[in-house]
Formats: structure tokens, C-alpha cells, sequence
């Protein structure tokens, strides 16, 4: 029976068994009636905005932050607590490589809170005498996987230690070449980020960059972690915050507030325009200079690029997604693909990169956005690629466990 039945039997029997109302009351009464009429028929559709609201909302997470202080977790590390998301994006503004976006699960893990800085890297080369692969002279079998086949070995004059250093431009150019913007620097690695004359005088907490996958690994190894998976990467950079545009919501600017280094917001050129006078190229800023996500973690979107440990494949999520159901921890590709980078063998090797950098923009890339993706040479040492890792929680627990028993 419909509520206006209802209300139309208990009016009537109502006006049965009560004297005539006077007009005036007669007419209270029928509006009260109406009222609750309304309210009846209204309050399935404002539940249904409230829930509608709620999913799409992407509000802070409610999850308790919890940052490891070397007794109840590794001292610089957040924990991730790991569950179900949809991983990559579908969104307008998703490539075709971050695409379709699917369910992937992923256990807890324990994350570096930010990038491995400067000091830290310092450490570990003081402590191993570590030689980045930025410092020693580029080893051809590396080089020629990476180059169109039958190109002709170099002579050694030119096979010198250095790396890539992004030196912008003077005017506006096409964004199709990025040879225009980029150079290998003679001299350039992690120490020297921009070249001989350059300096990380003043930079102890800047991410380290000019380090390649191989260095990344090898600091990995002396500090007892490992680098995190791709999955396990975009988790910790959504902070809870389900299919939302950034690691902070889907408001670039909130409330007209910068929330990474990236380019918009702290370049007054467009990208890659750089004006000398002012200071010349783009770089790294302090990490933890913005804010944390909805995990502890800082500068999972721009500042450096990251690297993950799997292999890049540009149909990666096309082919998790074709499994079906939720994906449980999924480790990457065996091997590598990559159609859209020209003058590159398809299957040349690459190891996923992700977080985007001080350089990512508008204009040409967009990385800063959780989904965003790209493949890199493994050996290739930048100015804008850095990394930081993390921890499995039975790691942590055995290190502990020792560390306890050795103190008793």
C-alpha cells in the first residue's frame, strides 16, 4: 500500500471520528500531512546521495597512521597496510598503458616514509665503497640492447662515466623530441647531479638522483630491503584514497595549495623552458616539503621518479586484467615491452619507473597521478630518477627478534 493511501485512509478516518475543524486548522493539519509526505518520498533519494557521496568523495582515509621508531617498526618507515584496490585507471587523463584499471591485492609492507636522500646514499658509499654505474665507464652490452639493431659499437674515447641531465631549453619547442631537453653530461652522477661543476653541497635531505636500477638494488642489499613491487607501489601512493586523480584527492591545487614538486605551480616558463637569471634548470626540493599522504608517505608524486622492481610491459594491466577476479600480489612480467619509445627495440629491457618529478607537467606528461607509468633502462642513471624501499613485516620482526636477543 502506497504512503499516499495511507495518509488519504487516515485522514478519512480521522475526519470520522473528530469534530469539524475550523478552515484555519483544517489547512495545519493537510500541510503537516503533506510534509511528512514529502519526507517520506524524499528521504530514500537523500540516503542514496549521502551513499553516492561517500564513494565518490575519495575522503582521507581512516586509517591510523603508523610510522615505524626502530622498537615497534624500522626507524624512517611507514606501514602500508595492504587490501584490496583497483589498480591503473580508466579515468580521461590515464594513458593507454596505465589501462584498464583492475583488482589487485596486496599484503602489509613497511615503506621508506620518503625518497633515500643524499646523506643516506653517502652512507652506504662510505660504508662499501659502492661506484655507481653513473662513475664508471657505460659497458657497450648494456648500451647496444637499448639501440636499433647493427648500430655500430662507439670508440672507447667516447664510452665516458656520466649520465642524463635535463637542461631545458631557451624558447618554446615541440614536446615530440626530448633530445631537445635532454643531454648525457660527461661527469654527471650522483654526487655531481647536473655535471662536474654541479654540487649536493646543502642537500643532505634531497633524494639522491643519477642512480640506476643496479645502484638502487645494491643500496637495497646493504640496507636490508628491497625495492617495492609495482603493485605494492601505486597502494602506498593512493594513501587509501580509492581511484582518486592524486596521491591527495582530485583537486590539483586544494584549496590553491601546491601539493608536489612538479613543474606547474613552481616554474614561472612553460615546460621545458628554463631562464638562466632566475636559476636555471628545475630540481629536486627537501623531502618531506609537502604533504603525507593518507599513509605517512611523502613525495610519492613528483619531486623524483621511482623506481619498482618488475619489468615494464606497456599491456601489463591489459593482460592482469584479461585473469580475471582480484590479481593476488602480482609480481610483474618476465620480461619487457615497450612499442612507444622510437628507435628502441620493443623488447629492450626496462624496469618500471613511477611517481613522476619535478619536471612533469600539463603539457607533456601528467606522471604526477598514482595510475602513471613508465618504462627505463635499467642502467640509466637521470636527474630526475631516484627511489625508495621497502620492508616485509617478517623481515622486520626476525631483525628485531635478533636485535632483542643479542641485547639480552
Amino acid at each position: 500500500m502506497s504512503n499516499e493511501s495511507t495518509m488519504r485512509k487516515h485522514a478519512t478516518r480521522e475526519q470520522n471520528s473528530t469534530p469539524v475543524s475550523p478552515p484555519a486548522v483544517r489547512g495545519s493539519r493537510v500541510r503537516r500531512v503533506a510534509l511528512w509526505a514529502v519526507l517520506l518520498l524524499l528521504c530514500p533519494a537523500l540516503v542514496g546521495y549521502a551513499v553516492s557521496r561517500a564513494m565518490t568523495s575519495h575522503a582521507k582515509p581512516s586509517v591510523r597512521i603508523v610510522l615505524g621508531d626502530g622498537v615497534h617498526g624500522p626507524k624512517g618507515m611507514a606501514w602500508v597496510p595492504g587490501g584490496e584496490f583497483l589498480m591503473g585507471s580508466d579515468s580521461k587523463l590515464a594513458q593507454a598503458n596505465e589501462r584498464p584499471a583492475h583488482a589487485v591485492r596486496v599484503h602489509g609492507f613497511w615503506m621508506d616514509e620518503h625518497h633515500v636522500t643524499n646523506a643516506a646514499f653517502r652512507k652506504f658509499v662510505e660504508a662499501t665503497g659502492y661506484v655507481t654505474t653513473a662513475e664508471k665507464k657505460p659497458d657497450w652490452h648494456t648500451l647496444e640492447v637499448q639501440l636499433p639493431p647493427g648500430t655500430p659499437r662507439p670508440p672507447d674515447s667516447k664510452l665516458v662515466p656520466g649520465a642524463m641531465v635535463f637542461v631545458g631549453t631557451a624558447e618554446q619547442v615541440p614536446l615530440q623530441d626530448y633530445s631537445r631537453w635532454w643531454r648525457f653530461v660527461p661527469g654527471a652522477d650522483w654526487r655531481h647531479p647536473t655535471g662536474p661543476a654541479s654540487s649536493i653541497v646543502g642537500k643532505d635531505d634531497h633524494p639522491v638522483v643519477q642512480v640506476s636500477y643496479e645502484d638502487a638494488e645494491a643500496y637495497a642489499k646493504w640496507a636490508g630491503k628491497r625495492l617495492p613491487t609495482e603493485a605494492e607501489w601505486e597502494f602506498a601512493a593512493r594513501g587509501g584514497l580509492e581511484q582518486a586523480t592524486y596521491s591527495w584527492g582530485d583537486r590539483f591545487t586544494p584549496d590553491g595549495k601546491q601539493m608536489a614538486n612538479v613543474w606547474q605551480g613552481q616554474q614561472a616558463q612553460p615546460f621545458p623552458v628554463v631562464n638562466a637569471k632566475a636559476g636555471g634548470a628545475a630540481g629536486t626540493s627537501s623531502v618531506g616539503s609537502f604533504p603525507a599522504n593518507g599513509y605517512g608517505l611523502s613525495d610519492m608524486t613528483g619531486n623524483a621518479w621511482q623506481w619498482t622492481a618488475d619489468w615494464y610491459r606497456a599491456d601489463q594491466f591489459r593482460r592482469e586484467a584479461s585473469i580475471g577476479g582480484v590479481v593476488d600480489e602480482p609480481k610483474g612480467p618476465s620480461d619487457s615491452w615497450d612499442p612507444a619509445d622510437p628507435g628502441v627495440p620493443v623488447q629492450a629491457p626496462k624496469r618500471v619507473t613511477r611517481g613522476g618529478s619535478f619536471l612533469c607537467n600539463e603539457a607533456y606528461c601528467l606522471s604526477y597521478r598514482p595510475s602513471a607509468r613508465r618504462g627505463t633502462d635499467p642502467y640509466n642513471s637521470m636527474s630526475h630518477l631516484g627511489f625508495r624501499l621497502v620492508m616485509d613485516k617478517d623481515v622486520w620482526n626476525r631483525t628485531h627478534d635478533d636485535f632483542v636477543t643479542t641485547a639480552r
